[in-house]
């Protein structure tokens, strides 16, 4: 990718945050909503945005509702802000990466559990 998608991806994760941090006033928006990714195209005309929330099912939904009706609203606060002649058109993508790390974890110590158990089963019988 280049360095300048890379440059404007980083500096839209960060604006992006802070306006759904301190303009959107949706009560539906969940409070543990974070943007951890900017995927920008190298022509600078799509972005994926990718968001992480913590919380149930509503809460997942009601992130994708709240940011889906605000797309307008925050492409025009990116690019007031950026000073882009073209700003791109941003796609929300909830990103998975955090549950997928706590299941790998989850899977790891019953693993270890395992492991143990069968260590103290062949400990016992000798």
């Amino acid at each position: 990718m280049a360095e300048r998608s890379l440059r404007v991806g980083d500096e839209m994760r960060r604006i992006l945050a802070d306006i759904i941090r301190s303009e959107i006033n949706d009560p539906r928006l969940p409070d543990l909503l974070s943007i951890t990714e900017v995927d920008v195209s190298r022509d600078l005309s799509h972005a994926k945005v990718y968001y992480s929330v913590l919380g149930g099912d509503d809460a997942k939904a009601n992130a994708a509702v709240v940011l889906a009706s605000a797309k307008g609203f925050l492409r025009r606060e990116v690019g007031a802000r950026m000073k882009l002649r073209l700003v791109p058109e941003l796609v929300f993508k909830e990103d998975l990466s955090i549950e997928r790390g706590f299941e790998m974890d989850r899977l790891i110590e019953q693993i270890r559990a395992n492991d143990s158990d069968k260590q103290k089963e062949n400990s016992s019988e000798s």
